[in-house]
């Protein structure tokens, strides 16, 4: 096997290295938080979040004993809920059973939700200095072309290889400082899209480089085409206030607060697909006004546009059927829930309907 230039890296990284918050003060607990929040997450938008986050946060105890909605509203925006559902639950876990400390054993860590074998090693190299590998997203990207290796890394005879690799090339000192060099190279000059070849330190040893295929690995299926939803969402007012209700748990934006309303079915208008899925929520009819906002969101796997009407409630007794929880709020208390990002927008066009001409 190619010998793999650690110290080459390490040294590029001290000198190119990023000033990052989860930077200034390592410990298990910031690492802990900030490889979750860069999951599927760009630096620049988890940076802000990190520093709230440990300001609102300070220790692991604190996290443990607020409630999660509490939680949700810190993380509000930052998308992927069940990152915020797991990192509660974990806390939770830590204190009860760990005595408030993340342990820096791999199978204790990997029976936490929400951490996997990458964070696991993340968490045991950048934080306890432990040789265990890590393999994010940066990392699968350096491999497969350093070694260019041939297939997609989403099969699992892939995976397995590239965990070999990860394992081999692990220097037995300083792994933590060399799995965040390789981290650092993937994001600053190894990129998914012209990568910046020239000046990256191993690239005198990268094989993908050497044979000009660098813009060509990894290779990947074609993507599957991304599915659209017509979605409707129900403004329902009551003498001034709103009706807002809460997602299960599990689930996509589980825990977050939400205007009613669901997927359009095959054959309905958006007003038949809104008055149905009151129904099935909530058991009450609803009269459908007008649609005063539409809203197109993508999530990663499908994209939406949300249909939003003014709605008054007909008849018929609230029951919770399809939700975990009910309020009526006035319109200057929903900044104090927990809301996804397209019902935030809603939100933003109440205020202003409320305060002033939306722009």
């Amino acid at each position: 096997m190619i010998r793999f230039p650690a110290g080459k890296l390490i040294t590029w990284f001290q000198k190119q290295k990023r000033d990052l918050p989860w930077r200034k003060k390592r410990s298990a607990y910031s690492t802990w938080i900030s490889e979750i929040m860069l999951q599927q997450t760009q630096v620049r938008q988890v940076e802000p979040y990190f520093i709230r986050f440990m300001q609102r946060f300070p220790t692991i105890l604190a996290l443990a004993l607020t409630p999660l909605h509490q939680v949700l509203k810190v993380w509000e925006g930052l998308g992927y809920y069940s990152r915020a559902r797991n990192i509660h639950r974990s806390a939770g876990l830590i204190c009860n059973d760990l005595q408030g400390r993340i342990p820096a054993d791999f199978k204790t860590l990997v029976a936490l939700p929400g951490i996997g074998p990458s964070t696991a090693g993340a968490i045991l190299s950048l934080a306890f200095n432990r040789s265990f590998p890590v393999l994010d997203g940066n990392i699968r990207r350096i491999l497969i072309r350093f070694f260019a290796l041939v297939g997609d890394p989403r099969q699992t005879t892939v995976e397995k290889q590239l965990w070999t690799l990860a394992r081999e090339i692990l220097p037995l000192d300083r792994p933590g400082l060399f799995n965040e060099a390789l981290m650092e190279l993937g994001a600053l000059l190894c990129r998914p899209h012209n990568p910046d070849c020239p000046r990256c330190p191993i690239k005198a040893k990268c094989l993908a480089f050497a044979s000009g295929r660098q813009n060509l690995l990894p290779s990947k299926s074609p993507k599957k085409p991304i599915p659209h939803y017509e979605v409707t969402a129900a403004v329902i007012r009551q003498r001034g206030k709103i009706l807002i209700t809460r997602r299960p748990e599990k689930g996509l934006l589980g825990g977050l607060w939400e205007f009613p309303g669901g997927k359009k079915e095959k054959g309905e208008s958006l007003e038949e697909g809104l008055r149905r899925e009151i129904r099935e929520e909530l058991a009450i009819d609803i009269n459908v006004g007008r649609e005063f906002i539409r809203v197109r969101h993508a999530y990663s796997h499908f994209r939406i546009t949300l249909h939003c009407f003014f709605c008054r409630k007909q008849k018929g007794r609230i029951v919770p059927l399809g939700v975990d929880d009910f309020r009526w709020v006035y319109t200057h208390e929903l900044q104090n829930f927990p809301f996804p990002r397209a019902d935030q927008k809603v939100i933003a066009c109440l205020i202003g309907k409320e305060t002033g001409p939306v722009k």
